[in-house]
């Protein structure tokens, strides 16, 4: 029998803002455990919450990035569950009335089909603190409540993803509108963002959904992926062997690729929802999201569209460019410096993308400027340098910006090195004379019709004048020579 997967995610995602949802303790990531605390986030006796203002904006600069509905009255909740890094006994969050509903994210396929992943709802909440096992120690666990209160938004997405190729997608254009908008830094490992994956298969064609199961403890997207394999075909196999499906929550092993039970799945009525009595109802007026809507940025797809139409760049290299707001910023600054928009996007692709990848590092980690990139290009126009001693002089600016940092311009590494390209036809002319008389074995190879030694010739003569030889003349006095001009 062939099964279809329901996929559904629930995605945490921390706010950018540099104080907690409910008290002015700081959110900054790594100080010393529990040096970010205080009475309110502690849940001491007789403290009273006050709402972030700022947590509530974000929030919905997020919900109008999807084209959701921000609802005009919502309601906080106490959701209560006992956890030792919980220290109130429950955790101030959304339940009936959440803050928004609706809206849809669109991902797309690798057949280059478009889907839209609906919205089930947006909503506030705080995080609980953070366990910490150590290593070789059972008895003991500490606790760090630095991220009790960190503002989360919680993203539901409706039960639209078919396979972990899919969600893998959906997470990853998730988090690209969450940077774009700069609400969410996006980084898993640190907490930032996190997901929970609610799965069940079923037999293609049916209408009905089989039991679910929620698989935690996911930190990367492909963590994500290869849980989400290993669960649909672990359930598969227990359908296929006459089994039952249990609705239960499962933990994720990373480093031995399996899922284990954690405990059942909890019902909505498990944690007792009730309103927050310390908490007023939070009312959002139109004018207020109005005023945000005019501080939106132009998001990532429509970002993209314009690089197509305005640059008339391929789809490709637009989506490569638009992947992150720091990258498309670094390349529209470039061009108001080099108006070619094919050349310097092949240069943002290539070397610069190569350089960051190799040194793990981010665009907004690289000291070298898009005026000095231009200035680079513009050397290779003018015929100072050639394209492929461009690139060696490229990776001297990026390691100098990045290890040294002491940005050397291109103009002063070409003297200093002596790389200025030779143009002088008679120069030129002396180096293919020499080239062609220590190969006389391939020269009458090709003028006997082996034609692809041609290549063979000219890369011969580049590395003779050690790269600096104009590549243009070089194949114009090698046809010369060889006769085969356009006599």
């Amino acid at each position: 029998m062939e099964y279809e997967a329901i996929i559904g995610l629930e995605v945490h995602a921390q706010l950018l803002t540099e104080s907690k949802i409910f008290c002015g303790c700081s959110t900054k990531y790594g100080s010393p455990p529990n040096s970010q605390t205080c009475p309110v986030c502690l849940g001491m006796p007789g403290v009273l919450p006050v709402l972030n203002k700022k947590a509530v904006e974000y929030t919905i600069k997020m919900v109008l990035a999807v084209e959701g509905r921000v609802k005009e009255k919502s309601v906080f909740a106490r959701k209560n569950y006992f956890y030792p890094d919980l220290p109130k006994g429950y955790q101030i969050s959304q339940y009936d009335q959440p803050l928004a509903c609706g809206g849809f994210i669109e991902i797309d396929l690798p057949d280059g089909r478009k889907k839209k992943i609906k919205i089930t709802r947006i909503h506030l909440e705080e995080d609980a603190g953070k366990s910490m096992h150590i290593e070789n120690e059972d008895t003991k666990t500490l606790m760090d409540m630095n991220r009790c209160g960190i503002p989360l938004i919680e993203i539901v997405s409706q039960p639209d993803l078919s396979s972990p190729e899919e969600a893998y997608l959906y997470l990853g254009k998730l988090k690209q509108i969450l940077m774009y908008l700069r609400i969410c830094a996006g980084n898993m490992e640190e907490g930032n963002l996190r997901c929970d994956a609610n799965v069940s298969v079923r037999p293609k064609g049916e209408k009905g959904f089989g039991t679910s199961t929620e698989v935690k403890n996911m930190n990367s997207f492909k963590g994500v992926e290869k849980a989400l394999e290993y669960e649909i075909q672990k359930q598969i196999r227990i359908l296929e062997s006459g089994g039952k499906i249990e609705h239960e929550t499962l933990l994720w092993d990373e480093k031995k690729e399996k899922v284990f039970s954690m405990r059942a799945k909890e019902e909505s009525h498990d944690y007792r929802y009730f309103p927050e009595p310390d908490l007023v109802r939070l009312v959002i007026n139109q004018g207020w999201i109005e005023k945000i809507r005019k501080t939106m940025p132009e998001l990532p797809d429509q970002r993209e569209n314009r690089f197509i139409k305005e640059y008339n760049l391929p789809e490709y290299d637009a989506g490569v460019l638009t992947s992150s707001k720091d990258l498309a910023d670094w390349y529209e600054e470039g061009l108001k410096y080099y108006p070619n928009p094919k050349i310097l996007s092949n240069w943002v692709m290539g070397e610069v993308l190569r350089e960051l990848k190799e040194r793990r590092v981010e665009i907004r980690d690289l000291r070298m400027k898009p005026k000095d990139l231009a200035e680079l290009l513009k050397l290779i126009d003018d015929k100072t340098i050639s394209g492929k001693i461009a690139k060696d002089v490229f990776k001297e600016m990026a390691e100098t910006g990045l290890l040294m940092h002491t940005q050397k311009k291109a103009e002063e590494i070409v003297k200093k090195k002596g790389l200025v390209q030779v143009t002088d036809k008679a120069q030129i002319e002396i180096v293919v004379g020499k080239v062609l008389s220590e190969n006389q074995g391939s020269v009458k190879e090709y003028l006997a019709g082996k034609k692809k030694l041609f290549g063979f010739f000219v890369g011969e003569v580049m590395k003779k004048a050690k790269g600096k030889a104009n590549p243009k003349m070089v194949n114009e006095i090698l046809k010369e020579k060889l006769k085969i001009g356009d006599a």
